[in-house]
């Protein structure tokens, strides 16, 4: 059995990074213009290959912009999600070998791996005026490299996001190493949303991926709520 905590991270999607100061005056619960909205998310369960994933407690606590312009927006999300997988190899994870190309790797979309038996990763996928309803057939092929964006001030992580645009941002990636069961929570991670003049949603997911000949991918959709 393993368990993964994962520490609140600050999320910054659009072309502007809010000042740390600004951000402590947000999670101080400075009075705003508008009430913050609390979404309870429901659970939910994705099967395949003898990989299972569930996630549970998933919240978020959605807020306007300090800023007050509409093109910007908050939100602090929470859950847990737990891996079931007790038959994959094992194998340890071991320098990262770059991308190998979906010749090597089917279905990777190119993205680099550590040789680990298998890889969690847990994010949201935010969209600017787009219903994300019907992502699920598009999306759980591959990540786009987006998923993976480089920090940007002060350790926030940064990507643009423009009307008719779909991000994708990881919390947290992960290697298993071994057969069991995998644990992981995030509490609070802080996504701020800049460059949207319009209805944004997200939506979290939770992918487990496996390497070797018999390569899999299971995926895990959250529904989709309203960024404001």
């Amino acid at each position: 059995m393993s368990a993964f905590t994962g520490a609140a991270k600050r999320l910054v999607v659009g072309v502007a990074v809010v000042p740390a100061a600004i951000a402590a005056l947000a999670v101080s619960g400075t009075t705003t213009a508008t009430a913050d909205t609390f979404v309870r998310l429901p659970n939910g369960t994705a099967k395949s290959g003898g990989i299972t994933i569930i996630k549970t407690g998933e919240t978020a606590r959605v807020a306007p912009s300090i800023a007050a312009n509409g093109a910007g927006r908050s939100a602090w999300l929470s859950g847990k999600a737990k891996v079931l997988a007790p038959h994959i190899e094992k194998k340890e994870a071991g320098p990262n070998n770059g991308p190998r190309g979906e010749d090597a790797m089917p279905g990777s979309n190119g993205a680099s791996t550590t040789g680990a038996a298998a890889s969690l990763t847990v994010g949201y996928v935010v969209g600017c005026q787009v219903n994300l309803g019907n992502l699920d057939a598009g999306i759980t092929g591959s990540i786009p490299s987006l998923a993976n964006p480089e920090p940007g001030l002060g350790g926030a992580l940064s990507l643009p996001l423009s009307p008719g645009k779909v991000q994708y941002v990881t919390i947290e990636k992960k290697q298993l190493e071994e057969p069991g069961d995998y644990f992981f929570n995030w509490d609070r991670a802080q996504l701020e949303i800049a460059g949207c003049a319009g209805h944004a949603q997200a939506r979290s997911f939770v992918i487990v991926e496996t390497t070797g000949d018999n390569h899999q991918k299971v995926s895990l959709f959250g529904k989709r709520f309203s960024v404001g």
